[in-house]
């Protein structure tokens, strides 16, 4: 299934596994002025509507949105680090770090008393659940729980989620899930009521990261009712179901009495109920929050930005202004080659066309700078990615029309050539065809035609992910499942990860032993500071061989209700995180 960045709700973020992958998208993310108040885009010092920012407990908050919350299983949940609304049920082993910027793009405990022990390869993963841990009902919650939690997750039933756990874990590339094998998985072991034990097939520095994602929620086995599950999921976390209308398109939580915030040192849960609407415009979203009345003035969403009328129009008005929030998530638009194909074959075409790139036309057309920002690297520019500046072919602000001809010339093209450019007809902000003729019109002034093929969606993604049909020269973007350049350069550059009968992501179709070799010995470090700095020398090494040339990284703009308090986003989704959210 194909999840657009700019039409999906939770924006589950995604790294493809050898066996089972899916389409990225994105987050969108509000940033925090002084304090915990939210900041509009030009009054960094901006305090919250109302004055006093002091988050307290009570009242309902409203999250509007356009997309339902489909499918509210863990099982089938495609999220990470402890996800947004479904944070406020669903507890894990670790979770993301629920702090403003960088900070929050760290792993810590959640379920479990640490982020995981290793063994010395880190090929086998320990952890140990905090004491005093229960469900909704009272029940204690157990290791065997989580050890079921995931197993379920592997029932073709109940698809839907993360893939890694099939390729990761030992033995698990073919099981059906526990309704079809009572046997279970005999990599997953749990030698007491608190301690689970993971075997993997290779070392996966990395497991942390994966620990947050839903499927590692536990599911009492005797109250799992299979697909029926998502009607009334059995809590682990502060918020409990207790409404749950047309597969999400209403959800409505409200407290759990057995959550202890003892043990839960991450999920701040002020509201006493949450009512979550969805099936609704983005423009009207944003149109009830400007407006604040009500209900609307303890409101968020989780999935609509603004556009640039909009933002125009808030931009002006200082009130609304303040309410707007300004947000970066790690993700990269970009152009792809396919190397197999001519012209694209000859490496000076692929640098002459990254020199030929007016970045400041199609930032433009992506929005303008407040919407986008340019990019010369392919990981986005967060040190948990391991960013390392560098610009192989530098093209200024509008392209270096000169440097391309030349190399043109030594391609043996000096009369130019004709290429074709596919694209998206969507009018998102990614693959649109104005960003498809901004790039057509910087690339004729070095002597390059382009034509434009506009495809539907769907025939879009299906031509681009096919390695027999893939065209030598479209556009797409890449976001990470967790911030790590990990989940943002294997999918794309492991030559190991080339599926020829399925979803493939290397669009370059780069096989280089050398690459594929660091990325093994980096997924060995359990140190990710400097895991890390590898990737972020690994994304350089790559980048001088021109399979991909990048665009822009995206940035969020949204608005908040008028009694919202205590917003809080990170580096590793950029979603304001509900969990922390007050309302006057």
């Amino acid at each position: 299934m194909v999840r657009d960045a700019f039409r999906e709700v939770v924006f589950p973020m995604r790294q493809p596994s050898v066996t089972a992958r899916r389409v990225a998208a994105a987050s969108v993310s509000l940033v925090l002025a002084a304090g915990a108040t939210a900041c509009g885009p030009e009054d960094n010092d901006a305090k919250a509507a109302g004055g006093d920012s002091t988050p307290h407990k009570g009242g309902t908050l409203t999250v509007l949105n356009a997309n339902p919350q489909q499918d509210f299983d863990p099982a089938r949940l495609y999220t990470s680090g402890g996800g947004n609304v479904p944070s406020l049920v669903f507890r894990t082993l670790t979770t993301r770090n629920r702090e403003d910027g960088a900070a929050g793009a760290k792993v810590v405990p959640d379920l479990a008393t640490d982020t995981g022990r290793p063994n010395k390869d880190a090929t086998v993963w320990t952890y140990t659940l905090k004491k005093g841990l229960t469900y909704e009902d009272g029940t204690p919650i157990t290791s065997a729980d989580i050890k079921y939690g995931i197993e379920r997750s592997f029932a073709p039933e109940l698809s839907g989620g993360a893939p890694y756990l099939r390729d990761w874990l030992v033995g698990a590339a073919d099981y059906q899930g526990p309704y079809k094998d009572k046997k279970g998985l005999d990599a997953i072991e749990t030698p007491d009521e608190r301690t689970i034990v993971f075997h993997l097939n290779k070392p996966e520095g990395e497991f942390p990261y994966l620990a947050t994602q839903t499927q590692f929620t536990p599911v009492p086995k005797s109250k799992d009712t299979g697909t029926k599950y998502e009607e009334h999921p059995v809590s682990s976390g502060p918020y409990k179901v207790v409404r749950n209308d047309n597969d999400g398109e209403r959800l409505v939580l409200e407290r759990n009495p057995h959550w202890s915030a003892v043990t839960d040192a991450e999920r701040k849960a002020y509201p006493d109920k949450i009512d979550v609407r969805s099936g609704l415009d983005s423009s009207v979203i944003n149109q009830r929050l400007s407006a604040s009345q009500g209900a609307d003035a303890a409101a968020v969403t989780t999935d609509t930005n603004l556009g640039p009328a909009e933002l125009a129009k808030v931009t002006g008005d200082k009130d609304l202004a303040s309410r707007v929030g300004t947000g970066h998530f790690g993700y990269t638009n970009y152009i792809a080659f396919n190397p197999k194909t001519k012209p694209f074959d000859n490496p000076k075409v692929r640098q002459a066309i990254s020199y030929a790139i007016d970045r400041s036309s199609v930032v433009n057309a992506a929005g303008g700078s407040a919407l986008a920002e340019p990019a010369t690297t392919f990981l986005p520019d967060q040190k948990s990615f391991g960013y390392t500046p560098y610009d192989h072919f530098p093209a200024g602000k509008a392209g270096d029309a000169a440097k391309a001809k030349e190399l043109l010339k030594e391609a043996g093209y000096a009369k130019g050539l004709t290429v074709t450019l596919t694209h998206s007809n969507a009018k998102d902000f990614e693959t649109s065809p104005e960003i498809a003729t901004a790039i057509q019109d910087a690339l004729k002034k070095a002597g390059i035609t382009v034509k434009l093929q506009g495809l539907e969606e769907n025939d879009y993604s299906d031509k681009i992910h096919d390695v027999k049909a893939e065209p030598g020269f479209f556009l797409a973007h890449w976001g990470a499942d967790w911030p790590s350049g990990g989940p943002f350069l294997a999918p794309i550059f492991d030559g190991r990860q080339i599926v020829k009968d399925g979803a493939n992501f290397n669009t370059g179709q780069l096989n280089d032993t050398s690459v594929n070799d660091e990325i093994d010995a980096i997924n060995k470090l359990t140190d990710l500071d400097q895991a890390a700095e590898r990737w972020g020398a690994l994304d350089q090494k790559i980048g001088e061989k021109a399979l991909t040339v990048p665009l822009f990284h995206p940035v969020y703009k949204r608005l908040v209700g008028k009694d919202i308090k205590n917003v809080v986003i990170s580096d590793w989704t950029g979603v304001l995180d509900i969990s922390q959210v007050a309302v006057k």
